[in-house]
């Protein structure tokens, strides 16, 4: 099977995990593997950096190398700030003149656990352990990070993250942009506004508008 070009956006320490999803999906050898070529980013800790060297993966750039491409490569935005990834996808943005636009990869770690009737968009992250049930629908460049639950019927917006050991219970509701912290919890048939915060190990048990940050058990 023929390698498909990847680029990871963000060389952080989200971004070198999901370069491990790519490396176990490609141990399985049931889809055509992906070839890393190497992550881009704006301003690399110089950390960071002696961290790729570790991996003998190479820093390309900054996030403008891939755009300069006339036949550019799949990319993944691997940054875990919702807003932050938000903001670097519409810098990668259309395609003009041209310029043929990157396709957003999704990436699904063979120890993840996906139900069926699902809709996943592109750019979505799953990590190891986490779980879709069924009916849910993720939007594009959603993250769902470690031993993390999405209920039946839920939707996710466009950017939004869902932690490690976090619960999103059935028939919910979260619009663009939304963080769910680490163990938080989600009670049934709730709706999250874009751009909302759902602190860590908060249980939200009222709809959550936009713009604000929750947290506590109620969370308020």
């Amino acid at each position: 099977m023929t390698a498909a070009g990847l680029v990871i956006v963000g060389c952080g320490g989200h971004g070198r995990e999901v370069y491990d999803i790519v490396t176990a999906i490609n141990n399985t050898r049931q889809q055509p593997p992906w070839q890393v070529l190497g992550f881009i980013d704006d301003d690399p800790r110089p950390a960071d950096k002696e961290r790729l060297d570790r991996l003998g993966v190479p820093l390309l750039g900054a996030v403008s190398w891939l755009a300069g491409r006339t036949d550019p490569p799949a990319h993944v935005i691997a940054i875990g700030s919702p807003t932050a990834r938000r903001s670097v996808g519409r810098r990668i943005g259309p395609a003009g003149p041209g310029r043929p636009r990157s396709v957003a990869a999704t990436l699904i770690h063979p120890a993840a656990t996906v139900g069926q009737d699902n809709s996943f968009g592109a750019g979505t992250v799953l990590f190891a352990g986490a779980r879709v049930t069924t009916n849910v629908t993720l939007g594009r460049h959603v993250h769902l990070n470690q031993n993390c639950v999405v209920g039946h019927d839920t939707t996710v917006g466009d950017y939004s993250s869902i932690n490690p050991l976090a619960a999103v219970s059935g028939n919910c509701r979260l619009a663009d942009a939304v963080l769910v912290g680490t163990t938080a919890a989600i009670l049934q048939g709730l709706q999250v506004g874009a751009a909302a915060t759902v602190g860590a190990g908060a249980c939200v048990v009222r709809d959550v508008p936009s713009d604000v940050v929750v947290k506590g058990v109620p969370a308020r």
